[in-house]
């Protein structure tokens, strides 16, 4: 969705991006993969309790690891960003944004940072479709160009 300007139109606030598709894939592997060890270990008499303790340890540590794959998300607010990456969450303020770029090649949205850093943010990647990345990569970037304006200047 956008104006007869090309800039898209702002959703309500709060809203959040996450890879949908990528989640949805790596929660049901998670799950199909726990299922399936543990439900080997336990029905193969050959191994020893412990044993079929520790393929389930296993199990749950692997389906764990791909829970936290599928943990990034981005949800901004009236106040700022929240970016949930698969280890770190990063609250910044709209002010802290100077440029959302999601350039041709990149593997999701980077954003550079008044502090001078640039920063990934994960939840939005074109691994999910690349218009859908591109659009939501768009709607932050106006997100943080209207709200960064609003925000009085020093601080």
């Amino acid at each position: 969705m956008s104006t007869e300007h090309g800039t898209p139109e702002l959703p309500a606030l709060p809203v959040d991006f996450r890879p949908a598709k990528t989640r949805a894939v790596l929660l049901a592997a998670a799950v199909a993969l726990f299922v399936v060890v543990s439900a080997v270990a336990l029905l193969l008499d050959s191994l020893s309790p412990a044993e079929k303790t520790s393929f389930v340890f296993t199990a749950a540590l692997l389906a764990g690891i791909l829970v936290l794959l599928a943990r990034p998300r981005v949800r901004a607010d009236e106040d700022g960003v929240t970016v949930v990456n698969i280890t770190r969450v990063r609250r910044l303020a709209w002010a802290e944004i100077v440029r959302v770029n999601l350039r041709t090649g990149d593997a999701w949205v980077f954003l550079d940072l008044s502090d001078g850093t640039s920063m990934p943010v994960l939840g939005i990647q074109p691994g999910n479709g690349r218009a859908a990345a591109v659009r939501d990569a768009r709607v932050l970037r106006a997100l943080a160009e209207r709200h960064s304006s609003e925000q009085p200047s020093g601080g």
